[in-house]
């Protein structure tokens, strides 16, 4: 990819936040599988005869099911430019990300990351100097074919992929 540039283009959603956060903070990776279990012991002591402790565990299995979603929601809808469209271009020296309102500019430097993870959804991005996220979404990408660049620039600049558990 020497000397040629990738055009990224996308419309953040809440959704990329917290793939960006499941993929490195371990509560929000493990409070769906806590939440189940939590809600099926309840569900088994409704069952055998007693169903106040039941209940109690069914709905801390939802609080505890539903509470990182509700965060990453309100925290997005909280910030003024998260839903802002997100124009990028990559090479081998930065990634420059813009808003296309013109809001937020931002020139991330391949020395400055700490590491990468790509996940279903998305990749994610780990900066050194602030410890922040920043996940950019497989629908960024016109075509597989650009994801496979992009996967093999960040090998190249930043290293091979690695787990980012906070």
């Amino acid at each position: 990819m020497a000397d040629e540039q990738l055009e990224l283009r996308w419309e953040p959603r809440p959704g990329d936040w917290g793939d960006a956060l499941r993929a490195v903070t371990p509560i929000y990776r493990w409070s769906p599988w806590f939440a189940t279990a939590m809600a099926t012991f309840g569900a088994v002591l409704v069952v055998l005869g007693t169903p106040l402790p039941g209940f109690f565990g069914i709905g801390c299995g939802l609080v505890i099911g539903l509470l990182p979603m509700l965060d990453v929601y309100l925290s997005f809808r909280r910030n003024p430019v998260a839903a802002a469209t997100v124009t990028a271009t990559v090479d081998e020296s930065s990634m420059r990300m813009m808003t296309i309102d013109g809001t937020a500019y931002t020139d991330l430097r391949w020395s400055t990351l700490g590491g990468w993870l790509e996940t279903n959804r998305s990749f994610v991005l780990r900066t050194d100097q602030a410890n922040s996220l920043l996940p950019v979404p497989n629908r960024a990408f016109g075509a597989q074919e650009e994801r496979r660049r992009f996967r093999e620039l960040l090998e190249r600049q930043v290293g091979p992929e690695k787990q980012l558990v906070r």
